[in-house]
């Protein structure tokens, strides 16, 4: 599956809408304008009736409208099996799977890559030597930290080279955007980092570590500069 020869940004709003439906239509506003190319919301996780992120297919209608409407794409992390049948009846051109799913279902990462739709993959929880899965064109992997909020000292193991490396992209829990715009400089094509509206909410532990429109804004343009160049040869 062929990409373009660009970054691919990526606003994870995840829970970061803290169970108020009301607030899709503003965050998917917000990250079209500060240059994501995806807004990715969780399905099947911590979404059991009255739970923070239960969404339902009215949900869902409501996020690809939004999404329609600003020109953004919308793209779901696979939690679960019920969440697979749910996004079934949905246009997909990505899925996304989160570090957790790959060591807890990885039965049901096998039945996504089927799907032959290009299939994102957190590695943070990987703790094997060898890939998951190799081989396979619709298969990107991301470098991650699974930890919240992950510090500088935390980032030892940070790849010195994604191009040509086991790593298509880089997912993000630092607190900033230096660490991904380092990974741009080092040939990383995904940025995933967590957008929101409120930095200092604590409705849930990712608004901390997320970007809020300016500094995903400044990312999105800081990093594309950065990309010229490394074009350039510099």
């Amino acid at each position: 599956m062929k990409l373009e020869n660009e970054i691919i940004f990526v606003a994870e709003i995840g829970l970061n809408h803290n169970g108020n439906k009301g607030l899709f239509f503003e965050l998917i506003k917000k990250a079209s304008e500060a240059g994501a190319n995806i807004a990715k919301f969780q399905l099947g996780w911590k979404s059991n009736p009255g739970e923070i992120n239960e969404l339902t297919d009215d949900d869902i209608n409501q996020i690809y409208k939004c999404c329609n409407y600003f020109k953004i794409e919308p793209m779901f992390s696979i939690f679960n099996s019920n969440a697979l049948k749910q996004l079934d009846k949905y246009h997909v051109e990505k899925y996304k799977i989160a570090s957790r799913t790959l060591v807890d279902d990885i039965s049901l990462v096998k039945k996504i890559i089927e799907k032959k739709k290009l299939t994102i993959i957190s590695l943070g929880m990987w703790e094997k030597n060898d890939l998951p899965f190799t081989d396979l064109p619709n298969v990107k992997y991301l470098w991650c930290k699974s930890k919240y909020p992950v510090y500088p000292w935390d980032l030892k193991e940070f790849p010195k080279k994604f191009d040509g490396s086991l790593y298509y992209g880089y997912s993000d829990h630092t607190v900033g955007i230096e660490i991904p715009l380092i990974a741009i400089s080092r040939g990383a094509k995904i940025i995933e980092k967590h957008f929101t509206l409120d930095k200092s909410d604590t409705t849930i532990r990712d608004h901390a570590l997320s970007a809020s429109p300016e500094e995903f804004k400044l990312m999105v343009q800081i990093g594309k500069n950065i990309k010229k160049n490394l074009d350039l040869g510099i």
